[in-house]
């Protein structure tokens, strides 16, 4: 007897057609939400930070940080080398102006000192017999001139007597013309013997000149090796406090070596670091406020670095009244740097969201506050608590200002 077989519903051929068609469904239905607006995300309201854009003036100042740094400081370089014998003070004393911080020796040095005043005793020696050789010679021009004088003064007198003789023709022509010639002689003779203690005069002064510029030239070395052996002990070249003495007792120190600084603390600036994103917002003059204790003290920008280094450049900073009286080197200090005037702006909070977007996207909640989507912006300056919103928001907007780490690429969220 034939048995009747019954027909099953879900064959294996109606199953894979099923699942065929909702394959293509889902593909179509996909296609379609991505072409109308691209992917949504769930986000729980709270775990967001949502914003809202306000109207009110702009304030462009950035915090930077700063060192207090003395307005003046005097580095101490070694004039001569030589070997630590004896410190005077320890680092960070209070020093005044000419006290002694350390000594060096240096028997070459010393040496060279000796060398020096012998050459000087000698050269004054040297110029002492010049000197006498002179003034001798001097005399015994003067002595020969003298001698002449009286000799033409007495062949003066004899040749005025034969002059009378000879008219009255007592001598002869020939004693008369004796007399004559030994007067002329005597008179060129004179005459010769001034030119002669002129030019003595003359060579005198010269020698006398020389000799001088001569022991002149070796008192200035010796003066010099003088000094070169007193900055063996090194001092203080101003009133200040001492830092960074570096210097021991036994060490062997190089001409020209740093040996410390000496700080001017009458007065403080502060060095600071600002990112080089600003570098054509600062000039000389800007002003910045600092909060030091409990008072608030105006700074101004007094010198700029133009060097940039590691994306950052620095500026020195003075304050425009009295310094803190409790500052110290090296004391750090937060200073809000005004760029610009306040103006009025469309003000956006700062947030996280700044990190992924740059400032050019942001997602804006919709009235309803059920979601929230991608809208374009420009931002412009940026301070500690806003940055200035130049297109894409207007004042009562609400946005999502925290991070957007979690997003990914969606173009939607859906509160909830």
């Amino acid at each position: 007897m034939d048995k009747v077989i019954e027909k099953k519903k879900w064959s294996g051929k109606r199953i894979g057609l099923i699942i065929g068609v909702l394959l293509l469904i889902g593909l179509i239905a996909g296609s379609v939400y991505y072409a109308a607006g691209g992917s949504k995300l769930n986000v729980e309201k709270e775990r967001i930070t949502i914003s809202e854009v306000t109207k009110g003036n702009f304030k462009n100042y950035i915090p930077v940080n700063g060192v207090v740094m003395p307005v003046t400081t005097i580095y101490l370089d070694a004039m001569e080398g030589g070997r630590v014998e004896e410190k005077f003070v320890e680092d960070g004393t209070m020093m005044k102006k000419g006290q002694p911080i350390l000594r060096l020796s240096n028997p070459d040095l010393m040496m060279n000192l000796v060398a020096e005043q012998n050459g000087v005793y000698n050269t004054l020696t040297q110029v002492q017999i010049a000197q006498n050789s002179a003034r001798q010679t001097t005399v015994n021009s003067m002595n020969s001139l003298a001698d002449v004088e009286s000799q033409l003064t007495e062949a003066e007198r004899l040749f005025n007597l034969d002059k009378k003789l000879i008219k009255e023709k007592v001598i002869g022509s020939q004693d008369y013309k004796k007399d004559e010639i030994n007067y002329n002689y005597l008179q060129r003779k004179k005459e010769l013997q001034k030119q002669i203690l002129s030019q003595d005069s003359t060579t005198k002064t010269q020698q006398l000149t020389q000799n001088t510029r001569l022991y002149d030239g070796a008192q200035k070395a010796l003066n010099l090796m003088k000094q070169k052996v007193e900055d063996l002990i090194v001092k203080a070249p101003v009133d200040g406090q001492l830092t960074s003495l570096d210097a021991e007792i036994g060490q062997n120190i190089n001409k020209g070596a740093r040996l410390g600084q000496i700080d001017v603390i009458s007065s403080y600036k502060v060095r600071v670091d600002i990112d080089e994103h600003y570098i054509n917002n600062v000039f000389p003059g800007l002003i910045g406020t600092a909060q030091i204790g409990t008072k608030t003290y105006q700074l101004s920008i007094k010198k700029i670095y133009t060097q940039v280094a590691n994306g950052r450049f620095q500026v020195d900073m003075i304050f425009n009244n009295s310094a803190p009286t409790n500052m110290r080197r090296g004391q750090t200090i937060q200073i809000m740097l005004t760029l610009s005037d306040d103006r009025p702006a469309i003000l956006l909070p700062r947030g996280g969201f700044y990190q992924q977007t740059g400032g050019n996207w942001i997602f804006k909640v919709s009235s309803d506050g059920t979601k929230a989507f991608k809208v374009d912006i420009q931002v412009g300056g940026q301070n500690p608590d806003y940055y200035e919103v130049l297109h894409g928001l207007q004042p009562g907007d609400k946005v999502i200002t925290s991070s957007y780490e979690n997003f990914g690429d969606n173009q939607e969220l859906i509160l909830k």
